[in-house]
């Protein structure tokens, strides 16, 4: 079997791509459109699982959707599968395709992560990343290696910043992983001329052009709020000391409405953000205790609570004592260019980032800043996109992005009768931990 011909006639990327993977257990492919990513993946599954030794080797590919794994991958791996004959049974209904050697390709979709719970894998190809949400390989394709130190191969095409751009990144410096970045014109493929490139930059938007063709995870929609380049450029810079030591400290508190929501503390003094303190399934009198610890530690001038969901937390803390400020995302802007006040929130955080501020280089912050969209309502003001929205695109809350907005809600001025300095130390932890 080990010479059996397949049909698969590897290009020379492909190639090195296969030889590369045969030294690396884990590999992150960006590839332009067209480049022939999901043969590719294929023809990884099929070879991996006609050379398996044993008689249970377990290898599945998988889409951000099943219907989509189907549509893109089921008849590629039939076709290559086909020359085994009798010595490969394949399921229609199930989707999955068993050698007669006991070895096992199977598809499936992120939507529904519960059908790979507790399950092993020999092997994983998962396609178009940028759509899969963060949890699935966490929680659980990468358990599902561990019995047997399985493989994993991603592949796909960037789409802003999500769990694709942060595994590259990551996949650039990390021993054992590898790295592999494809532009359509360093390719030089036969299907892809020159002047088939040159039209397609012409009659598409230059954003969509860098980013399905020039692999660039920079690219952002035109209506992106904040680019991806201006988030990164926020995370490498460093606060200017004299004025950070000389502007208010302010903290934004954006409380957990769903289950998958994060609390979230985000404290900032002008330029520079501190690195925020993130809480899960925290109850309202557990946040309380944690908002007033930071209170006492950072000593704000001014403390921002989004009042959706932390009425609760808002009545303790001024039951506590501590003066706190509601602020309704969906109350009125200071100025009628903006639609509603989470809207100006972010938007003067843009201006913030665009001006010089610093932000943590934290992967969640970075995919948080750069998910949401605007847009221009009826009366032509400008309208940050929903939460629930951001959600039927496949992208979580933007809760740290939501708390560090909130430090924007008011003006603010520092009250020095409130500390004897006004400066932070760089190694100060402002939040008492």
């Amino acid at each position: 079997m080990a010479n059996l011909d397949t049909g698969y006639r590897p290009h020379p990327h492909q190639v090195e791509i296969h030889r590369q993977m045969a030294r690396h257990r884990f590999g992150v492919l960006v590839c332009h459109r067209r480049f022939g990513k999901t043969v590719l993946a294929v023809n990884m599954l099929v070879d991996a699982a006609l050379r398996f030794p044993g008689r249970d080797g377990r290898f599945c590919y998988v889409a951000p959707y099943l219907k989509q794994a189907t549509r893109i991958a089921w008849d590629y791996l039939k076709d290559h599968l086909a020359p085994l004959g009798d010595h490969c049974r394949v399921n229609e209904a199930g989707k999955y395709a068993t050698l007669l050697s006991g070895s096992r390709i199977a598809l499936y979709g992120a939507d529904n992560p519960d059908s790979m719970r507790g399950l092993y894998f020999d092997g994983v190809v998962v396609d178009e990343v940028a759509d899969v949400k963060p949890n699935v390989w966490g929680e659980i394709l990468r358990p599902a290696l561990a019995d047997r130190t399985g493989w994993a191969f991603f592949i796909g095409t960037p789409k802003g910043v999500n769990l694709f751009s942060e595994l590259y990144e990551s996949a650039l410096s990390t021993p054992g992983w590898y790295a592999g970045l494809y532009r359509a014109d360093e390719t030089d493929l036969p299907w892809l001329p020159a002047a088939e490139l040159e039209l397609a930059r012409q009659t598409m938007s230059d954003a969509q052009y860098r980013q399905e063709f020039l692999c660039d995870f920079s690219a952002s929609a035109e209506n992106t709020l904040i680019t991806f380049d201006l988030a990164l450029a926020a995370t490498r810079r460093q606060a200017d000391q004299r004025l950070t030591g000389s502007s208010p400290r302010v903290l934004g508190v954006d409380v957990a409405r769903f289950g998958s929501d994060r609390t979230v503390i985000f404290l900032r003094q002008g330029p520079k953000a501190f690195e925020p303190v993130v809480l899960t399934d925290a109850d309202n009198m557990t946040v309380a205790g944690r908002v007033a610890k930071v209170i006492d530690s950072a000593l704000p001038d001014a403390v921002f609570i989004d009042g959706g969901g932390g009425q609760g937390v808002i009545d303790r803390l001024l039951q506590l004592g501590y003066p706190v400020t509601e602020v309704n995302f969906g109350g009125r802007a200071s100025r009628p260019i903006w639609a509603n006040k989470r809207s100006e929130m972010w938007d003067e955080l843009k201006s913030w980032l665009a001006a010089g501020g610093s932000i943590p280089d934290l992967p969640d912050l970075k995919a948080d800043l750069c998910g949401p969209t605007y847009f221009y309502d009826s009366l032509n003001r400008m309208a940050l996109e929903k939460k629930e929205r951001l959600k039927e695109r496949g992208l979580r809350s933007p809760d740290l992005g939501d708390a560090l907005a909130l430090t924007f809600a008011y003006p603010v001025a520092p009250v020095a009768a409130r500390r004897q300095q006004n400066t932070l130390e760089t190694d100060f932890d402002p939040y008492g931990r």
